[in-house]
C-alpha cells in the first residue's frame, strides 16, 4: 500500500468505517482514509487476508479478531497526572460534596474511562492517596475501563517507561513504583490492588449499564471522536451512569452544554465539571 494506491475502494471505506462507529461510536471521516487503511492493513496481514473480502469474511466468523480491530483504532496517549487540576478539584471541590453526607466506611465510586493502558485510573488512586487526608475514612472504589483489551492487560500489568511518569513527583515514583527494570517501572502491588479494570464499551447501554452507578466519572477526550448522534447516546448513558448529584469531568476541549441538558455546569476554583442534574 502507498499514497498513490489506495487499499480500499470508497465502498469499502464506508462500509469499514460503518463497522468501526456501530461497534464503538467513533467516527473517521474520509480525511482519515491513510489512518485507516493502515490499521486494515496490519490486521490484513496478521490474518493472512488477500484483500479486504478476505478479511471481511474473518471478521463475521471471528468476534476475536473484530475486537483486535477495534483495538487498532483506539488512541492510548496519556501520562500520569494529566490534566492535573481535575484531580485538584477532586480532592478539594467534588470529593468534600459527596461525603458531606455520608458516614465513615460508605462506599464512595469512581470511575475513569477511558482509562488508556492505567495511568489515568492510577493517577486518580495516587492523588487521593498523597492530597487527600479522609482517604481512609471511606471505601473509596476506583475502577478503570476502557472499549480496548490490550490497554486493559497493559493496565492490570502496570508498568510504565520514563516518559508517562514524567509529571510524577520523583517521591512519588519511588514510594509507589518498584526499581526500573528493563526501562520501565512497575506499580506496587498494594496499589494496583486499589484499582479495578474491566473492559466496558461507552456505545453500548448493555455493557453500561452492568457497570452501576457512580459519584464522579473522568471521561476525557473520548467524545471528540464521536459525531451529534453518538455524543448524545453517550451523554444519556454517563448520565444513568452517575449517581444523583454526582459528578462528570470531561477533556478541555469538550463541552456537555453543547451535548446534553442533563447535567448542570459546575464551576469550582480548580476546574469546571458537570453534575446530574
Amino acid at each position: 500500500m502507498n499514497a498513490d494506491t489506495p487499499l480500499l475502494s470508497k465502498e469499502d471505506l464506508g462500509r469499514l468505517t460503518d463497522f468501526v462507529y456501530r461497534r464503538t461510536g467513533m467516527r473517521f471521516e474520509k480525511k482519515k482514509r491513510y489512518y485507516v487503511e493502515r490499521r486494515l492493513a496490519e490486521r490484513m496481514a496478521a490474518t493472512g487476508s488477500r484483500d479486504f473480502a478476505d478479511y471481511q469474511s474473518v471478521l463475521r466468523l471471528d468476534g476475536a479478531e473484530a475486537q483486535r480491530l477495534i483495538n487498532s483504532f483506539t488512541v492510548n496517549e496519556t501520562y500520569f497526572f494529566r490534566e492535573e487540576h481535575q484531580l485538584r478539584c477532586l480532592s478539594r471541590s467534588m470529593l468534600p460534596e459527596i461525603v458531606r453526607t455520608r458516614r465513615p466506611g460508605d462506599l464512595v465510586r469512581i470511575w475513569s474511562m477511558p482509562c488508556s493502558t492505567g495511568e489515568e485510573a492510577y493517577s486518580i488512586a495516587l492523588w487521593l492517596l498523597e492530597n487527600w487526608a479522609m482517604v481512609d475514612v471511606y471505601h473509596i472504589e476506583i475502577v478503570g475501563s476502557d472499549i480496548d483489551t490490550n490497554a486493559i492487560a497493559a493496565a492490570i500489568e502496570g508498568r510504565y517507561g520514563t516518559r508517562a511518569l514524567s509529571k510524577l513527583p520523583p517521591e512519588v515514583v519511588d514510594g509507589y513504583f518498584e526499581s526500573e527494570a528493563h526501562g520501565t517501572r512497575e506499580i506496587i502491588d498494594d496499589l494496583k490492588e486499589s484499582v479495578k479494570f474491566v473492559p466496558c464499551n461507552l456505545a453500548d447501554e448493555g455493557a453500561m449499564a452492568t457497570m452501576g452507578q457512580f459519584d464522579v466519572i473522568f471521561c476525557r477526550n473520548l467524545l471528540i471522536y464521536f459525531d451529534e448522534e453518538s455524543r448524545k447516546l453517550a451523554a444519556r448513558h454517563l448520565h444513568r451512569a452517575l449517581a444523583p448529584g454526582g459528578y462528570l469531568c470531561l477533556g478541555h476541549t469538550e463541552s456537555m452544554n453543547r451535548i446534553s441538558d442533563l447535567f448542570e455546569l459546575c464551576r469550582f476554583p480548580d476546574a469546571i465539571t458537570y453534575r446530574r442534574c
